[in-house]
């Protein structure tokens, strides 16, 4: 099983290197990537889960609409992804199902940070997706939290795929910059060994950024942006279908749990 998913935001990286920008600006980056990856998906036929700031939403309802005509989940992402608040949960929620007139049932917090379970299951969420388990000195310490799903507060915990043991980060960094044939490798470990595979990408790495040299980005986060990182996340995609790898949104995978867990209480029970 692949999640494939993509935190649909704000573009706001030039902030986080001393740039003003703006939200009209920063919204016009990520609606072409968003649109770049949804042209992508139509044309693998797959699934996948945004999760969407309600700054995104409020600005792109149309983009909103593409997203669930097309057969994708969408999930919450904070309200503003600059400034994330305690009440993003609960009003992040309220926007998001306003806009596209569904019920959301998972959340994301902005740059993976950590969340308050216990407030993300009174905010009446199926899922948390807010943990990369990986060993990234100064972002992501979290070599005590387990590496697959489990349960916390009564909600379902979806945490990004690493690699067993080291715990190498397999997110969309990865993709952007490891060789093409040692991420092929290590997703294809992790996949055999957990059972399904969790990632997570950006609509403004699918933006060609190093047309850009304004936004002041970090090379590492230019490399193989625009039409490559569609190229490589095609590929990817490709792989995985030709292993035939099923392709699943965030809810339908927390569904697929629940029922499983269910089917086991009623064996024990007998």
């Amino acid at each position: 099983m692949v999640l494939l998913s993509f935190d649909t935001e704000e573009f706001d990286v030039p902030r986080e290197h001393g740039v003003d920008f703006s939200l009209d600006e920063g919204m016009k980056v990520s609606i072409e990537g968003t649109n770049r990856i949804l042209d992508m998906l139509a044309a693998n036929q797959v699934k996948a889960t945004f999760f969407c700031t309600g700054n995104f939403a409020q600005h792109a309802p149309m983009v909103m609409m593409r997203i669930l005509n097309e057969g994708h989940e969408v999930a919450c992402h904070g309200v503003d992804h600059w400034a994330p608040q305690p009440s993003d949960f609960v009003q992040s929620k309220q926007i998001v199902e306003q806009v596209t007139g569904r019920k959301v049932y998972g959340y994301r917090q902005p740059r993976m940070f950590p969340v308050d379970d216990a407030e993300i299951r009174r905010a009446g969420y199926q899922y948390n997706a807010s943990l990369n388990p990986a060993f990234i000195p100064g972002r992501y310490m979290h070599l005590s939290e387990p590496r697959t799903w489990f349960m916390k507060e009564g909600t379902l915990q979806i945490p990004a795929s690493v690699t067993p043991w080291v715990r190498f980060p397999l997110f969309w960094l990865s993709l952007h910059n490891l060789p093409w044939t040692w991420y092929k490798v290590l997703t294809n470990w992790t996949l055999r060994h957990d059972g399904y595979f969790v990632t997570y990408f950006h609509p403004w790495e699918f933006y060609d950024l190093n047309s850009h040299p304004e936004f002041k980005m970090p090379w590492y986060i230019r490399k193989n942006s625009g039409e490559k990182m569609v190229e490589r996340l095609d590929r990817l995609i490709k792989q995985f279908k030709k292993h035939h790898y099923e392709f699943m949104t965030f809810h339908e995978f927390a569904e697929k749990v629940k029922n499983e867990e269910s089917e086991e209480k009623s064996k024990k029970g007998k």
